[in-house]
């Protein structure tokens, strides 16, 4: 079995952060993981994605060219991805960014994940990524509530150990959409 995810937004909006995360949720499930970050020189403002690939047998490429899941937290990662994503595969957006009406596709499963809007009511600036990343998680059955407190441990940089709760809360928040 083979999960390809893309994740593309804005820089500064956390794309690579979530795509490690994704990662390290790969590794704790004991998964053969890739993660291939990819950025403009802009870096915040400018476009970010990142493609990660889960699979139980070794991965013969790390670009994520036609993705299973793709979680697109801005209109322009929407209209640049959306007819990539495989029939029958999932794009998450967040409806802050995406307009009801930009949807193309009868093929695949569309889920709004009010990311940006939850981070703002919930007292978690800057979060909206995980909580997407919450949400993407549900797509993967495997996964554990000490698979996901163990990813976030190895994610989260000691410099910033004190975010380890905040994200924590977002995950949980994303996973209940």
């Amino acid at each position: 079995m083979e999960t390809r995810i893309l994740i593309a937004g804005f820089g500064g909006q956390g794309i690579l952060f979530l795509g490690k995360y994704l990662a390290a949720i790969g590794m704790a499930l004991d998964r053969q993981v890739s993660w291939l970050p990819s950025y403009g020189p802009e870096m915040r403002g400018g476009t970010a994605q990142c493609g990660v690939i889960l699979a139980d047998t070794a991965i013969g490429s790390p670009l994520v060219e036609e993705p299973d899941i793709l979680a697109a937290m801005n209109n322009p990662s929407f209209a640049a991805f959306e007819g990539a994503v495989k029939p029958g595969g999932s794009l998450y957006y967040d409806p802050a960014f995406v307009p009801e009406d930009a949807r193309t596709r009868s093929d695949i499963a569309y889920l709004p994940v009010p990311a940006a809007q939850a981070s703002e009511d919930e007292s978690l600036k800057g979060l909206a990524n995980m909580i997407m990343a919450g949400a993407l998680l549900k797509s993967l059955p495997e996964v554990t509530a000490d698979v996901i407190e163990a990813a976030m441990k190895k994610t989260v940089p000691e410099r910033k150990k004190e975010m380890f709760d905040a994200n924590m809360r977002a995950v949980a928040l994303g996973y209940a959409f």
